[in-house]
């Protein structure tokens, strides 16, 4: 019996010793920087998110734990997950969303026309060439190539600014909903099928 115990708190203390802390990806920080940045560069395009689109899922706590459970508790501190300081307002940042800034300019009367759209992916996309003067498509493919070349240098600095270049999915991801959910009525986006849906 008492090999059995010994056993038991050599495993407690090796369990206790194997806490780690996670850092995990700050979805909330996250919206609210892409959010900043979306509304900056669309201007008065932009519009503010509809009531009730924001994420609303709560954590489930269960109402009561094992025995077992709550003697590990009690034996080894609990491990908050780090959540770092999200940052995307870097000099890199600030560069790239002035650069898009300007662009839209030049890019939201193809946004009207319904020739371009917002894609799956968090770029833009052509949506329908046929709606554009033969003499501006080269201009508007253009446009495209340096739009989009910003947009995917914009998420991958995001990442790497608050040291985790693992998390480019994670930014695309919110900046994807967030160009859809700020687009003027009328623009164009793709679901997630990637089937083109008119706003």
């Amino acid at each position: 019996m008492k090999s059995v115990r010994i056993a038991f708190v050599a495993s407690l203390l090796l369990l206790a010793a194997c806490v780690t802390i996670n850092i995990y990806f700050p979805a909330a920080e996250a919206r609210e920087a892409a959010e900043k940045i979306v509304d900056d560069i669309l201007g008065d395009e932009a519009k503010q998110a509809e009531p009730g689109s924001q994420d609303q899922s709560m954590d489930f706590k269960p109402a009561s734990q094992g025995y077992a459970l709550n003697l590990l508790n009690l034996l080894i501190p609990t491990a908050e997950a780090a959540v770092p300081n999200f940052d995307a307002d870097t000099p890199a940042v600030r560069k790239l969303q002035a650069a898009m800034k300007q662009r839209h300019t030049q890019l939201k009367g193809f946004y009207r026309l319904g020739a371009i759209g917002f894609t799956q992916d968090a770029l833009v996309g052509i949506r329908k060439l046929s709606a554009v003067p033969l003499k501006q498509r080269r201009q508007l493919k253009n446009l495209l190539s340096a739009e989009n070349s910003d947009r995917n240098q914009l998420y991958k600095e995001i990442a790497r600014a608050n040291g985790h270049p693992e998390w480019e999915k994670d930014v695309r991801a919110t900046f994807s909903k967030t160009w859809i959910s700020n687009a003027a009525k009328g623009w164009w986006y793709q679901n997630s099928q990637g089937g083109w849906v008119q706003k």
